[in-house]
């Protein structure tokens, strides 16, 4: 607590000192570019990450990153995301998960969490798509790997429980709204995207050439007419090397999966 308020000491004396113009626009009201959803762990912080100023995003965090389908809980999430595109007029929103995340550790063995953890078993059950569809698709995968996978699996699965939310459901039908899927890695500082043209979760800092990567969201964009195509799965490789490497863009989950692997884990990604 004592490196805490000395911390609220120098925030006043050089930081807010340096910025009082930002502060007093800031008093007026906000108007945040991004409605940034992801979970609650200790290592991200969305601004940090992303290097976006005070007042540039509106932030939702949880344990796991998790959004409640429409009418399945009275929680703040649906409130916040209402607020967010109707009262903000936000036309951007990116799901990030990260990598070592507990929230899906601990999905991964749910029914230990019943009595020791009660609260957290019952939120985690909105992420039971996520827990169903990794168990019954890709049992043969253990430890390290099945925690990328889904933690992978589970942001789309978030992705497709935002659909569900009318305001969300209106303003992709008009066009007026972007999602993106991102992955953090934590060990790397790196930030992978979901791109649906190549079914695939790809290093984020190769999308766009220098000159533009302060102007623009570094990720394609999720929307209703995203589809998938068979035969570009089919001519695509998935083995991802075990160290990152220095290439156009980087495959996620970092494992060798088949064709009908690959259109499982993405059909959350279309809109029907």
């Amino acid at each position: 607590m004592k490196k805490l308020i000395r911390g609220l000491r120098d925030f006043k004396s050089s930081y807010f000192t340096a910025n009082e113009e930002l502060f007093e626009q800031l008093s007026h009201g906000q108007k945040p570019r991004v409605l940034f959803i992801t979970c609650s762990d200790s290592r991200i912080d969305p601004n940090l990450i992303t290097q976006a100023g005070l007042g540039e995003l509106f932030v939702i965090r949880n344990a796991g990153n998790i959004i409640p389908p429409f009418s399945a809980t009275n929680g703040g999430e649906g409130a916040t995301i209402e607020y967010a595109i109707q009262a903000l007029d936000i036309q951007q929103i990116i799901v990030c998960g990260h990598s070592h995340c507990g929230a899906m550790k601990g999905l991964m063995k749910l029914d230990k969490l019943r009595v020791e953890m009660p609260l957290v078993h019952d939120w985690l059950k909105y992420a039971e798509a996520t827990r169903k569809l990794v168990k019954e698709n890709y049992s043969h995968y253990e430890g390290e790997e099945l925690l990328e996978i889904i933690i992978a699996e589970n942001v789309l699965t978030q992705i497709e429980n935002l659909r569900t939310y009318p305001v969300i459901r209106s303003k992709l039908y008009q066009g007026k709204l972007s999602i993106y899927a991102w992955i953090y890695q934590i060990e790397a500082g790196e930030v992978l995207g979901y791109d649906p043209q190549k079914h695939a979760y790809v290093l984020l800092q190769n999308e766009l050439p220098p000159s533009e990567i302060n102007e623009k969201l570094i990720s394609p964009s999720l929307t209703s007419n995203v589809e998938i195509n068979s035969s570009i799965i089919q001519q695509q490789a998935y083995k991802l090397p075990q160290e990152i490497p220095s290439l156009e863009y980087e495959w996620f989950p970092m494992t060798v999966l088949s064709p009908e692997q690959m259109e499982r884990i993405y059909r959350g990604s279309i809109t029907k």
